[in-house]
């Protein structure tokens, strides 16, 4: 079952975001006071994306990897939601909530996938035990 709601709400989440990348593209402003701004919070809400389903396909699959991806993904997700907040000056509103409701939510996840071992691995591990002990 875990795996099933984690294969699901991972990529959910991941394709849900696509259409954000477009909102940040056509609303930063260009007089931000960094040099190519928009496209470091784009290329790295596009991280979040490739985080979100590589960590979705891994889990699926019961790969060994799947823990690697979900908390590098985690720790994407908790960083974003940090510098979301800590930039938002007159949005700080929007951007707690952003944080609160979709950004921690999403990495607290995928740090139960990182910190629980893949199904496969545990039914392997228990047919290891089952079959030595015989």
């Amino acid at each position: 079952m875990r795996k099933n709601l984690v294969g699901r709400l991972l990529p959910a989440a991941g394709l849900a975001l696509v259409p954000w990348l477009a909102v940040l593209w056509t609303t930063l402003p260009d007089p931000y006071p960094t040099q190519h701004g928009r496209v470091a919070w784009v290329g790295f809400d596009a991280l979040e994306i490739a985080g979100l389903l590589t960590s979705a396909v891994l889990v699926r699959r019961g790969d060994h990897r799947a823990p690697l991806a979900s908390i590098a993904t985690a720790v994407l997700l908790l960083v974003d939601a940090w510098f979301d907040v800590m930039t938002a000056g007159h949005y700080v509103v929007i951007s707690l909530v952003s944080a609160c409701t979709l950004e921690l939510p999403l990495a607290a996840l995928c740090a139960v996938v990182a910190l629980r071992p893949p199904v496969a691995s545990v039914q392997a591990t228990a047919a290891h035990r089952v079959a030595v002990h015989v």
